[in-house]
């Protein structure tokens, strides 16, 4: 583990750039970096460890998914992207199979 000090220079994603700067520590929690300023626009924020946020556009579909899966299946809960239960199979119910018939006319 390496021992990091206030002022020591490491990579993360800066959030107003939008891409992976270098930044300087501004504060430490159990020696682990929990502030960072980026020295390309002087940015503070929180050490993401290199990690881009979820874009809101990301983030809107996968509420949007959720709500349709709600909606077509009520009593199934979805959390972090895992898909929902399988519904019960009803033994007793007939198989129903549909027979495709032609009705084209032929010509002559």
């Amino acid at each position: 583990m390496p021992d990091f000090r206030l002022g020591d220079i490491l990579d993360d994603h800066c959030i107003k750039c939008r891409r992976v700067t270098n930044h300087a520590i501004v504060s430490l929690i159990n020696g682990e970096p929990a502030k960072v300023r980026c020295r390309t626009c002087y940015h503070d924020h929180d050490y993401r460890h290199e990690q881009a946020p979820p874009s809101k556009k990301d983030l809107k579909k996968a509420e949007l998914f959720k709500e349709v899966l709600a909606a077509a299946a009520p009593g199934a809960v979805v959390e972090n992207g895992e898909d929902p239960p399988d519904p019960p199979v009803n033994a007793e119910a007939p198989a129903t199979a549909v027979k495709k018939t032609g009705t084209r006319a032929k010509k002559a």
